[in-house]
């Protein structure tokens, strides 16, 4: 049976993978020692000391949603491929594995006076997504692997947000060196933006 799209083994392919990141953020979450439990108020005690890694789950889980929801977007744009573009697509995908191992840190040391590396590195991962966008983008312009104009200005704009995030996230990993919490709450209120921005777009 012929492919409709050319890129259709790729996508599942990158389903796949963003699957497995998904389900690993759930991994480092234990529930608390029941030796360790002696009253229903331990329990919501014990519960509460969860929130940090409950928070940092939350919010790779939107990371990785949009990111998913506007690698969809993209191979809808790109009828075919190259090597280049397989290529930058597996780094776009290394970033999105990577991201659970982050997350756990976030989620044991930002309640801490050690919050800064998690942060950092945090950021760190964000901004080497942003350049996986760039290498994407950048390479389905080059090799022109979109032919309709509308979606050679969709690609540009993913390209060019790409650069913007780039920056973005590598400012906010510097800053968090000194101000790891103020960081970590504006990487979270960006998700958040670009969370409601893009329920709030017409098309997908």
């Amino acid at each position: 049976m012929s492919e409709s799209n050319a890129n259709s083994r790729l996508e599942a392919f990158c389903d796949g993978v963003f699957a497995i990141a998904l389900t690993l953020l759930i991994i480092d979450i234990k529930i608390p020692s029941m030796e360790s439990i002696g009253s229903s108020t331990e329990l919501w005690r014990a519960l509460r000391h969860l929130g940090p890694e409950i928070f940092a789950l939350a919010l790779s889980f939107i990371i990785i949603l949009i990111t998913w929801v506007n690698h969809h977007g993209m191979l809808k744009l790109v009828r075919k491929s190259s090597p280049l573009f397989i290529y930058a697509n597996g780094f776009l995908l290394l970033t999105v594995v990577f991201i659970p191992f982050p997350t756990s840190l976030l989620g044991a040391f930002i309640r801490t006076d050690h919050a800064t590396p998690a942060v950092v590195l945090y950021n760190a991962v964000l901004a080497c997504q942003a350049i996986g966008w760039i290498l994407m983008s950048g390479s389905a312009l080059k090799n022109r692997l979109v032919q309709e104009d509308h979606a050679v200005a969709q690609i540009r704009k993913l390209y060019q947000n790409g650069c913007f995030a780039c920056g973005f996230y590598s400012l906010l990993a510097l800053a968090a060196v000194w101000f790891p919490i103020s960081s970590a709450l504006i990487t979270t209120a960006s998700w958040i933006f670009w969370l409601v921005l893009g329920i709030r777009m017409k098309h997908v």
